[in-house]
């Protein structure tokens, strides 16, 4: 039987600490069977198209911005000012995201490979540091839109590297559903919940994703687009969830709970009892 959520009041040391055992594992684990609607509705038949335009009009202002990071990041760390990165977007399509780059050149052929980035990560360089903060590293991403590869708000994309490393397709129920709608730019996880870090840390930002993708409207892309303003500039996730009036955790879990079918309740086989038949 399904397990319901777990009722204890949250703190706001839970909602920023993603380490925290929360009624995520109730609702996702291994082999679970999701089942997913995709929202359809006037916003999501146009979504490329408000994106389109919307990166368009961002990109004028945002180049300056990207001009004076780049040059930063050259004049205090040795490799190139933007780093690309192959990554799955929408359907499994392989391509090469645009960020500014925030760790040091050629970070992960020097420490064994692929890996999540954790807090105190020595690979990251000083101005990295900021521009992560500040997210200012994503914004190269507007490209990405204006090529049709991303949208400005959506689930967020990954490598196909570290998919297969931690074995997520299998180890997070519903991570392939992910791949139905393009990847963003920013996400209603993203906003809400650290960085990736560990398998716990993705299953609850799936929970996340997949809310996303069976309720996405335009008024909640809005919302989740100023929320990424608030968040850069320092707003902690529980006031921005507040201010912006986003999904709390237990309605996510809560709502994902419900669509997990109930098995039958294991009953001892009763046997057949023959009973006399009168002529």
């Amino acid at each position: 039987m399904a397990q319901t959520p777990t009722s204890h009041p949250m703190t706001l040391a839970d909602l920023e600490n993603h380490s925290t055992r929360w009624p995520t594992h109730d609702a996702s684990h291994p082999g679970q069977r999701i089942e997913l609607s995709p929202a359809s509705n006037w916003y999501t038949r146009s979504k490329m198209a408000f994106d389109w335009l919307a990166a368009l009009a961002l990109t004028v202002p945002a180049l300056p911005l990207i001009g004076i990071c780049w040059l930063a990041i050259r004049c205090t760390s040795r490799g190139p000012g933007f780093y690309l990165q192959s990554r799955l977007g929408r359907g499994g399509r392989d391509y090469r995201i645009i960020k500014l780059r925030t760790m040091t050149h050629n970070a992960e052929l020097k420490t064994g490979g692929p890996k999540w980035s954790t807090r105190g990560d020595c690979r990251i360089t000083k101005v990295g540091k900021f521009l992560r903060k500040t997210h200012l590293d994503e914004l190269p991403q507007l490209f990405n839109v204006l090529m049709g590869q991303m949208s400005l708000v959506g689930p967020r994309p990954e490598r196909q590297s570290i998919i297969e490393k931690f074995g997520l397709e299998t180890q997070v129920a519903g991570y392939s559903h992910r791949l139905c709608v393009r990847p963003g730019v920013t996400g209603l996880a993203q906003v809400q919940l650290p960085a990736d870090e560990d398998i716990s840390s993705v299953q609850q930002k799936v929970l996340y994703d997949l809310y996303y993708i069976e309720t996405v409207n335009l008024w909640l892309d809005l919302r989740i687009m100023a929320a990424t303003v608030f968040k850069a500039i320092g707003l902690r996730p529980n006031g921005i969830r507040r201010l912006f009036r986003l999904p709390r955790r237990e309605l996510i879990v809560e709502i994902r709970q419900s669509q997990i079918p109930v098995p039958a309740l294991s009953r001892k086989p009763v046997q057949a009892v023959e009973s006399p038949i009168n002529l």
